[in-house]
């Protein structure tokens, strides 16, 4: 598995952007396809945002698409989300998510997809 650290969240107003990074490190995230999600208290774990292996394709849940970009830079080995025009209800904590690439066209946006995860960081967005 690989080993992912999120950074980058912090408090911030409506209206305002945040970028977190996705480091990893252990394996080479070019054979990954990665995502991110994010919970909040008494929520359930929800979809934000996912990139194919090579970033060709992105993919966005409905509540973040025009505001969220995700992206990647294999040669860094990180994976980003620029988040724009935040809201309140964006406040959570944003998990960073690992998926091997299996040589299918399909790239995961549901959890139990994901088999390497980051421990979190906390995005709070005061109205």
């Amino acid at each position: 598995q690989v080993q992912l650290v999120e950074s980058g969240g912090g408090l911030v107003q409506a209206g305002g952007s945040l970028r977190l990074s996705c480091a990893a490190s252990g394996r080479t995230i070019s054979n990954y396809n990665m995502g991110w999600f994010r919970q909040a208290p008494g929520k359930e774990r929800e979809f934000v945002a996912a990139i194919s292996w090579s970033g060709g394709r992105t993919y966005y849940g409905d509540s973040v698409k025009g505001r969220f970009t995700i992206s990647r830079d294999n040669a860094k080995n990180t994976v980003y989300l620029q988040m724009n025009s935040l809201k309140p209800e964006d406040t959570a904590v944003y998990y960073c998510a690992a998926a091997p690439y299996s040589g299918s066209r399909y790239v995961p946006t549901i959890a139990a997809d994901f088999d390497s995860w980051g421990q979190g960081t906390q995005v709070t967005v005061s109205s």
